[in-house]
Order: structure tokens, then C-alpha cells, then sequence
């Protein structure tokens, strides 16, 4: 764990600004394409073309450890790493995310977001809603010298507040040259007071909020994630840079109702 570096020079942070723009703008192009009918393997599909092809990347997820497709759609119960196939289709009422990661010029990103088929239920929107709230309270608190697990407890908090409760088998992650570096960044109440923020640092917040309890399974695939009681499951992401005063939305999209640079003085 020691051999990582949380602080990224000025060279990483510039790099990094590209690949969560390119990341973020593959959410933006497949939000067209979200309706009834379609399959999570055309879905991953155009995702793959648009990021290979149109912003000359790499598709992080695409043999990472194995998994086999570009992009990961998860459906209702599914929590997370989803596999996208073609007998899978979306259907009016579902509610989907999907979390894309690449790598541009050595340097990865990794975002997501939900997605709503049609019309769904008011407890599916309500679920969709309190997930991003629960990322955005968290990232309005960034800055240097707050403690990692302030923002574990934030997000717990305000999810149980409404009756939901936070995948406790999932963490956000520090991120760079590397997919998955330190450190851990987990969404709820926990021991690490030691962990404290800086300058510099990269790292993702991406909680994952259940309708039902907070238990989860991995299907036989070995991938896909589902709720142990099958209860409906959301899920938001960003990568984030701490700076000198609060933080930056490095995968700021153009539906994000969160500013792109959070300053606290």
C-alpha cells in the first residue's frame, strides 16, 4: 500500500482533467439511447465505439481481471458489475446504472450514474435521488485535513434518514496511473480517523444505496452483484481531486446539479 503516492503532481492532476471529461461524456452520449427494447450489449456496444473510436481511449473494465465487456449495466437488483448481454433488455419502469471507466494517455477515470426507462415508481425515483444526494452532501465536504471517515458517516447518515440503507461490501477508491489505488473511501460510519485529506489526492465516492437491507451476493458469473433480499439498488459516481481550499468534480456532467469546483474560503 506504501509504494502509492496519494499526491499527484500538477503534470497527473492535468491528465486526469482530460480522462474524467472523456469518462464523463460517455455518460452524456448514452443517456440518447436509453429506452425500451434496447439491450445492455448494444448499450455496451456504443459505449466501446465511442470511447476507442471517437475520444481515442482505452475501456479500463475490459479484461480487467477478466471481465468481459467495456462497460457495467447494472438493472434494479443489481448492485453493481453488471455484464452487459444481448438477451438482457431494458423495459419501461427499470431503473439502471452504468459505471464506465478509461484510461486516456496512462491515466484511468471512473464515473456513474442512474438511468430511468420511462416512467417508474415514486419509491425508484426517490431511491435514484437519495444516492446522488448522498455523493453530492459528501463532496460538498471535501477539503484538506478532514478526516476520511467524516464522509462515510455524512452519507450513512442522510441514507438511513430516508429509510435506505448503504452497501457496506463496496468502497470508492484512490485512482490514477493505477484503476484501484489507496485509499479506501467507504460509504459509511467507520474506525479510520487517521486517514486525513490533502491536496492532491484523487479518489472516487460512489455510494450504493438499497431500498432493503445493506447485504449483497456475486451471482455464479462471478461478477454481477445483486441484493440479497432483492430489493432495488442505486448508485452514483465521481472522481475528485482535493485542492488547496475544497475539491473538483474531475466527471462533472452536464446534468450534474453540483458546481465543478467546491471552494470552502
Amino acid at each position: 500500500m506504501s509504494n502509492f503516492n496519494y499526491i499527484k503532481s500538477k503534470y497527473e492532476i492535468k491528465k486526469m482533467r482530460i480522462a474524467g471529461k472523456i469518462a464523463a461524456k460517455v455518460l452524456e452520449m448514452i443517456s440518447n439511447h436509453i429506452r425500451p427494447g434496447i439491450s445492455t450489449n448494444q448499450l455496451n456496444n456504443l459505449c466501446h465505439d465511442y470511447i476507442v473510436h471517437k475520444q481515442k481511449a482505452v475501456c479500463a473494465t475490459l479484461n480487467y481481471y477478466g471481465f468481459p465487456k467495456s462497460i457495467c449495466v447494472s438493472i434494479n437488483e443489481v448492485v453493481c458489475h453488471g455484464i452487459p448481454n444481448d438477451k438482457e433488455k431494458l423495459k419501461n419502469g427499470d431503473i439502471l446504472n452504468i459505471d464506465v471507466a478509461i484510461i486516456k494517455d496512462g491515466f484511468y477515470s471512473d464515473t456513474s450514474k442512474m438511468f430511468i426507462v420511462g416512467r417508474t415508481s415514486k419509491i425508484s425515483k426517490k431511491l435514484c435521488y437519495v444516492a446522488k444526494q448522498s455523493l453530492y452532501l459528501a463532496i460538498k465536504m471535501i477539503k484538506p485535513g478532514l478526516k476520511l471517515n467524516e464522509l462515510g458517516k455524512v452519507i450513512q447518515k442522510f441514507v438511513e434518514s430516508n429509510n435506505f440503507s448503504v452497501v457496506r461490501d463496496y468502497c470508492g477508491h484512490g485512482i490514477g496511473r493505477n484503476f484501484h489505488e489507496p485509499p479506501q473511501i467507504l460509504h459509511y460510519d467507520n474506525e479510520d480517523n487517521s486517514s486525513i485529506l490533502q491536496p492532491g489526492m484523487i479518489f472516487t465516492i460512489e455510494p450504493m444505496v438499497n431500498i432493503g437491507g445493506h447485504n449483497v451476493y456475486i451471482t455464479s458469473d462471478g461478477w454481477t452483484v445483486k441484493t440479497k433480499d432483492n430489493s432495488l439498488s442505486a448508485q452514483y459516481e465521481h472522481t475528485l481531486l482535493v485542492t488547496s481550499n475544497g475539491c473538483e468534480v474531475l466527471t462533472l456532467r452536464s446534468d450534474d446539479n453540483i458546481p465543478k469546483i467546491i471552494s470552502h474560503y
